[in-house]
């Protein structure tokens, strides 16, 4: 079967994964591609590999849209996505209300997952929170890092630390079995990015890819945007 190729940002997966089904309905078309680090993604894209949609960083869309990768008619906001604290399901939460509790969790972490921190939304910002902790050198031996928030929260799901922690998108961590979401990162230490769609100019789906960018941003289907950790865009 023919499919839609997306280069997504991880944040997205579970939400174009719960809306696959109506998607191949409405089009016949499958959904593959790629989900990860959202740098890792936009260079996939600038080196010729072929994609249809894009789910990525408002920031980064618009540098692609300069850059001529991407028909900016199709540009659409899906939702804001919080970076946030993950524990085991078996595991205590951990409570991070201000930047002193939250380098205290970072410290007592005998483990910490996190996304690619060079090409990752979450993995940059965690390395930046770190040092803005002046932690860094601290924890360093600590942090287990991979290339995406999915595959991190994935680890450390099965990890045998005795006191691990994972610090990712929210989204991620409420699609991975095994983990819960432990509360979004404190004022000062925050950030809530905003994930956008858009059609690449290359496409070969490209009224397709409408199709799922409908899907997504329907304001039928908030209740699953929410559910699947998304806030609405900001107007």
């Amino acid at each position: 079967m023919p499919s839609l190729n997306i280069f997504s940002g991880g944040a997205a997966q579970g939400l174009v994964g719960g809306l696959a089904a109506k998607f191949r309905e409405s089009t016949g078309l499958e959904i593959s591609g790629e989900f990860g680090a959202v740098g890792a993604m936009a260079d996939k894209l600038r080196s010729g590999t072929p994609a249809d949609i894009l789910i990525l960083t408002s920031a980064l869309i618009a540098t692609l849209t300069r850059e001529g990768l991407v028909a900016g008619g199709s540009i659409t906001d899906v939702g804001r996505v919080e970076t946030a604290l993950a524990v085991r399901d078996a595991d205590p939460p951990v409570s991070a209300p201000d930047a002193a509790s939250l380098r205290q969790a970072f410290l007592q972490a005998d483990a910490i997952f996190v996304p690619d921190t060079k090409a990752s939304t979450a993995g940059i910002h965690v390395a930046k929170v770190l040092q803005q902790l002046g932690i860094a050198d601290e924890v360093a031996n600590r942090l287990k890092i991979y290339p995406n928030g999915a595959t991190a929260m994935r680890h450390m799901a099965s990890s045998d630390a005795l006191r691990p922690i994972g610090c990712t998108q929210a989204t991620e961590i409420i699609a991975t079995k095994g983990i819960r979401l432990s509360g979004v990162l404190p004022k000062g230490c925050d950030l809530a990015t905003t994930y956008t769609a858009a059609i690449t100019t290359n496409a070969t789906h490209a009224r397709e890819a409408q199709v799922l960018i409908d899907l997504l941003t329907a304001n039928d289907h908030a209740p699953l945007r929410v559910q699947a950790g998304f806030l609405e865009p900001e107007k």
